[in-house]
């Protein structure tokens, strides 16, 4: 593995795994209220749009850690719009 490969990773790592605490909170407690639907939207589709870049590169790193972002800020995100809709908020 060259060191910009491990680079990569580390990267991968660390943004995915500053994500999760907050992502883990909200898939817990459902709240989405202090949430913008609008940044959500938009950090979810540059994440799959990441992702996508990733897999025409061929890029593990950037693969790996968009499709766990990807999955997690999905969720996060259809509760949003499932709050907007149904409980207001």
């Amino acid at each position: 593995m060259s060191t910009t490969e491990i680079l990569g990773y580390c990267a991968a790592f660390l943004t995915t795994a500053s994500f999760l605490p907050q992502a883990l909170l909200t898939l817990k407690t459902r709240d989405t209220s202090s949430l913008s639907l609008t940044m959500y939207s938009m950090f979810t589709t540059g994440v799959l749009l990441w992702l996508i870049y990733g897999i025409k590169k061929a890029d593990n790193a950037l693969i790996f850690a968009n499709s766990i972002t990807l999955f997690l800020s999905a969720c996060i995100l259809g509760f949003k719009v499932y709050n907007v809709m149904f409980k207001n908020g």
